[in-house]
């Protein structure tokens, strides 16, 4: 697996970019995608119609914009961007705005940049790792940061002994499953999946439940499947009725409200 200081080079970041809306701050974002030869102007154009299309989704955490779209022919090879507002934009997301930090992914597949995501959802999540990458003087310095993290993994805490474990899903399978689910498949719903793993992990139940991260299309066809759905308030509405819970997530690195989604999925 690739770490995330490879996919997100010292020249793939840019610090206090003015841009006056947030179609200018995706825009800055796959600007840097596109000067190192990851995609081309027309994904930059494809993450901007995906928040068209789907909403803003994709602020997943107060401040924080994970800017993508679909796997297309415009990706080159697997990459990231990193653009920190000089001031704050609205994407018009009810909880998480205003945003002052645009990471942008490109992405030929699901399967490449899973580590880097998890690295990168542990980064965001601590308060104080959070903070020196705002304050981080140059691209160089932030760079670092995220290299002193590669392949760091967040200690396992003890499961918590009040909470059973379930039975076999019912579906009948050996397992339950939870979907996590966002426009692509490939972004903000790998984000959840991390988080949501943790949480299980710290319970002990992460052998009784599976996580898969998904996109709205497959999502309908694999929901027999599932016990239930988190996701984004934008895309619950876009999914509707699909005959298990959908629940919301509004900070998709808080493992404590993702701890609270799961404790109300199985009134634990």
């Amino acid at each position: 697996m690739v770490a995330l200081s490879e996919l997100i080079p010292p020249e793939a970041i840019r610090l206090d970019v003015a841009a006056p809306d947030w179609r200018a701050a995706v825009r800055a974002a796959g600007d840097l995608l596109v000067a190192d030869g990851t995609s081309t102007d027309a994904y930059t154009d494809e993450m901007i119609q995906n928040v068209v299309d789907n909403g803003p989704y994709i602020v997943i955490a107060p401040g924080f914009a994970f800017a993508h779209a679909r796997p297309s022919p415009a990706v080159r090879r697997t990459g990231m961007s990193w653009v920190r507002l000089a001031e704050p934009v609205e994407f018009g997301h009810d909880a998480n705005d205003p945003v002052d930090l645009v990471v942008a992914l490109a992405a030929q597949d699901s399967a490449a940049h899973t580590d880097a995501m998890a690295a990168l959802a542990r980064l965001l999540a601590d308060p104080e790792q959070h903070d020196r990458l705002q304050s981080a003087a140059t691209p160089a310095a932030l760079h670092a940061l995220l290299r002193s993290h590669d392949g760091v993994e967040e200690p396992a805490a003890a499961p918590e002994p009040a909470s059973a474990a379930p039975d076999a899903g019912r579906t009948g399978t050996e397992q339950h499953k939870i979907l996590t689910v966002c426009g692509n498949g490939v972004g903000t719903s790998l984000f959840l999946k991390n988080t949501l793993e943790q949480v299980l992990g710290r319970w002990g139940w992460d052998r009784q439940v599976s996580v898969e991260a998904t996109d709205t299309i497959s999502a309908n066809g694999k929901a027999s499947e599932a016990v239930a759905i988190l996701t984004s308030r934008e895309i619950a509405r876009t999914l509707g009725d699909v005959g298990i819970p959908v629940k919301v997530v509004q900070d998709f690195t808080s493992t404590d409200e993702v701890d609270h989604v799961l404790r109300d999925t199985y009134d634990v």
